[in-house]
């Protein structure tokens, strides 16, 4: 099942994009959902088509549908998110945090997009479909969206050290054995919470998900774009490819103040494309301004026809950032480098920490842990550079904890 994602700067084009290349997916004789998780919800508009949370079929042609569905975070907290803050009170309020503190610590930042992220991961999961295509929010927000399965790990593992037997256990000592089973059902929630967490993680950095970017050509959507690569790579989120939208057409030999209009509009535009081409290896597909608004599916699917041609509106699949260990030695004497491919853009702003067994790369003030590999964790950092093709750490044994 391939999962395909769509984002960008607010109101350049990303759920025409998505939706016109879910119609392309559909004409091509592919099985395929394309949902909404951006909660504007322009999707509807887009597919002239009434849409909410159950995937519904929308005609393309004559005998050619796909499905398209609007995910609805406010009854999924109601439906999903209640039940669980209850477990999670019981657990804090058994391990000595007052009820007030419990109540704040279970307000869990993030959690309607949490939610939509795994309501997505239940429809891919489903099989109906040979893909599924994700209209997301604006690039912030999809940023923020994309690393909170980690992020939320975290914070449950920071709430939850140990293992869920060992809170199971420590809590049920805590109440005395009458409590047994509400701490039971607790830590069985808190558990599966955790699961569900590694598996929108796990699906979110599969080899058949990747992202796409929409842009338009003007320089200030360009550097989000630029900042949005960097981003996703350090969230080991594959790439494959963007998207510009309303690309002003070339007026040929015409005369006049219009035509004159257009070849310098078009000049412009050329300088923005040629300096993304610069920053990226990834394929630019480009969409030229339509007098009319592609809406409804029959122009859905001309515009899909005209974005992806003869080729695979879901292929190529790209590649993940690659995280590489090298180097060695004898004893003290070794040096390891670790290698972080990560796209950096020109006025990148870099940070470094070591944190414990983690590193912490933060860029543009977005930041990332990093597990260190078993054989850097006795190390320490000795220096660290960043190139074109990423971030290179340098460590030597640290004498004290390389002996143990």
């Amino acid at each position: 099942m391939r999962l395909l994602l769509f984002t960008g700067k607010g109101g350049v084009g990303k759920t025409t994009s998505a939706a016109a290349t879910a119609a392309r997916v559909a004409s091509r004789g592919g099985k395929v959902l394309v949902v909404s998780t951006d909660p504007a919800h322009s999707l509807a508009d887009a597919l002239g088509a009434p849409l909410d949370a159950r995937p519904r079929e929308v005609a393309v042609s004559d005998g050619v549908v796909l499905h398209a569905a609007e995910v609805h975070t406010r009854a999924l907290v109601d439906d999903a998110w209640r039940e669980l803050r209850g477990h999670l009170r019981t657990l804090l309020h058994g391990a000595g945090v007052d009820e007030v503190a419990a109540e704040e610590l279970t307000a869990l930042p993030g959690v309607e997009d949490l939610l939509a992220l795994s309501e997505v991961h239940r429809l891919a999961d489903s099989g109906l479909w040979d893909a599924v295509i994700v209209d997301c929010g604006p690039t912030a927000e999809t940023l923020r969206l994309l690393a909170l399965p980690e992020s939320a790990a975290g914070y449950l593992e920071r709430l939850f050290p140990a293992h869920r037997r060992a809170v199971r256990g420590l809590l049920a000592g805590l109440a005395g054995s009458d409590q047994v089973g509400r701490w039971d059902a607790a830590a069985d929630a808190l558990g599966r919470l955790a699961e569900r967490l590694t598996g929108l993680r796990d699906l979110l950095t599969a080899e058949t998900t990747s992202a796409r970017l929409v842009l338009t050509p003007e320089a200030v959507v360009a550097a989000e774009t630029r900042r949005a690569l960097t981003a996703l790579a350090l969230q080991q989120i594959r790439v494959d490819g963007l998207v510009a939208n309303r690309v002003v057409p070339d007026p040929g030999s015409a005369r006049g103040a219009a035509a004159e209009w257009l070849r310098t509009r078009r000049r412009e535009q050329q300088r923005v494309l040629d300096s993304v081409r610069e920053g990226t290896e990834l394929p630019l597909r480009l969409v030229e301004h339509r007098a009319a608004e592609p809406v409804g599916s029959a122009a859905l699917a001309a515009l899909g026809a005209e974005l992806y041609g003869d080729d695979d509106p879901l292929a190529p699949r790209g590649t993940a950032p690659e995280l590489r260990v090298s180097g060695g030695g004898r004893d003290l004497d070794a040096v390891y480098r670790l290698e972080i491919a990560l796209p950096l853009h020109r006025d990148a702003e870099l940070d470094l920490a070591r944190i414990g067994d983690e590193l912490a790369i933060a860029v543009d003030g977005r930041r990332r842990l990093i597990a260190l590999p078993a054989v850097l964790r006795r190390c320490e950092v000795v220096s660290a550079e960043a190139g074109d093709d990423g971030v290179t750490v340098a460590f030597k044994p640290d004498p004290e904890l390389w002996m143990r």
